[in-house]
């Protein structure tokens, strides 16, 4: 209901600056990079993820997760980023506020992936504590909510890091690779030290 919506308009939730890296909305001129850089890390990538369509590296399904990105926006149900590296504007990963709650919870899921040759290198860390800041600026939320396996050392490593705290273990939480598993359970508020280092923005 628009009675209870605290959010930001769409317009100014598509660009988020942190250090050394950059955040912005996918769009279709990004797709030879994010196939290639999805390609090359599937192997990588697929002990942790849902198992991907057949089609998922396509042209065509790129534009449809545009459309559907562009109608999440617009709804304020979800922001998805793609993260990439000031200088030379290197792809490196994607970051995503989904799962949006509005009303007496102002709540949100992160998701995140890293492509292969960038993982190790802080890249991650800096653009979750640049777009975690940018989630209690901009899309005025109160809670961040993440989860991972818990046999998913570099993840509980990096939620710790940026000082999402711990909350508990969810019992087949997500059916990753095929296969419905448990998951620990992190929780980030805006009370929280972290969401006191605000991203710049400067689009």
């Amino acid at each position: 209901m628009a009675l209870f919506r605290l959010g930001p308009s769409s317009d100014n939730a598509t660009f988020v600056r942190g250090d050394g890296v950059y955040l912005r909305s996918p769009e279709m001129r990004d797709f030879e990079q994010w196939a290639s850089l999805r390609h090359l890390s599937r192997n990588f990538l697929t002990p942790w993820e849902p198992t991907w369509p057949s089609d998922d590296l396509t042209r065509a399904s790129f534009r449809r997760r545009l459309r559907r990105h562009a109608s999440e926006i617009e709804n304020d149900e979800a922001y998805p980023f793609l993260i990439f590296r000031d200088g030379d504007d290197a792809l490196l990963g994607g970051l995503t506020f989904g799962q949006i709650k509005r009303g007496v919870a102002q709540a949100a899921t992160m998701g995140y992936w890293m492509g292969e040759p960038f993982a190790g290198h802080g890249f991650m860390a800096r653009a979750v504590r640049a777009a975690t800041g940018f989630a209690f600026a901009t899309l005025r939320l109160h809670r961040i909510e993440a989860a991972c396996l818990p046999h998913n050392e570099p993840s509980i490593q990096l939620l710790t890091r940026t000082n999402f705290q711990p909350e508990g273990i969810a019992r087949a939480y997500l059916r990753i690779n095929g296969i419905w598993q448990d998951h620990l359970l992190f929780a980030l508020l805006e009370s929280d030290p972290v969401s006191l280092r605000l991203p710049r923005r400067d689009r």
